[in-house]
């Protein structure tokens, strides 16, 4: 059975930093992406960042672009989002996901639809 759990949601002040992490188990990450979500009350689930399964390329949205750093220790199948200048906006729901689909080792998918595994997700609050 697959389960991805996220941790490490916090109340943060702007400005301030935070590091996510996201536990798969039930298959070995090696080869496979893993994407950073998130969503707001009253808002859809947008992207924020995605790795590929050999970690040599990541993405980040421009809304994270400069602030946020993905990273993965395959040996731990542990996808990290550390978060720093967090904003206001950043407040969310992040969600972690992943799936089992060949031909991700050198790049991952930017949309919701392309992951199939997914966390409960873990509250980042940001404010004064």
């Amino acid at each position: 059975q697959v389960q991805v759990v996220e941790s490490g949601g916090d109340l943060v002040q702007p400005g301030g930093s935070l590091m996510l992490s996201c536990v798969v188990s039930g298959f070995s990450l090696d080869d496979y992406p893993v994407g950073w979500f998130r969503q707001a009350p009253g808002k859809e689930r947008e992207g924020v960042s995605c790795i590929s399964g050999s970690g040599m390329s990541a993405y980040y949205f421009d809304s994270v672009k400069g602030r946020f750093t993905i990273s993965r220790d395959n040996a731990k199948n542990t996808v990290y989002l550390q978060m720093n200048a967090l904003k206001v906006e950043d407040a969310a729901i992040y969600y972690c996901a992943t799936n089992r689909r060949s031909g991700y080792e050198r790049q991952c998918p930017k949309g919701v639809s392309w992951y199939d595994y997914w966390g409960q997700g873990t509250q980042v609050t940001v404010s004064s």
